[in-house]
């Protein structure tokens, strides 16, 4: 809770572990994937991009969790 902050309502521990995995996740499809830069001419060619770096991303957590590792340490597949 910060100094100035009202009606502070503890977050239920269960969700917050929920929460930190979906902001990683679209931090790292902005960030490695770089899903806001898209040069697409069209809705189809967008759409596209845009399932292929999603259906990028999952092939790299389903490989991490066949693997033993991490879901979001998407560059550990690479090593």
């Amino acid at each position: 809770m910060r100094r100035n902050q009202v009606g502070f309502a503890p977050f239920n521990p269960v969700l917050r572990k929920a929460r930190k995995r979906i902001e990683t996740l679209f931090s790292q499809l902005c960030d490695q994937f770089m899903i806001r830069r898209n040069y697409a001419k069209s809705f189809q060619g967008l759409s596209t991009r845009i399932l292929s770096k999603l259906t990028a991303l999952t092939l790299i957590q389903w490989l991490n969790l066949r693997n033993g590792n991490q879901l979001n340490k998407i560059k550990i597949v690479i090593a």
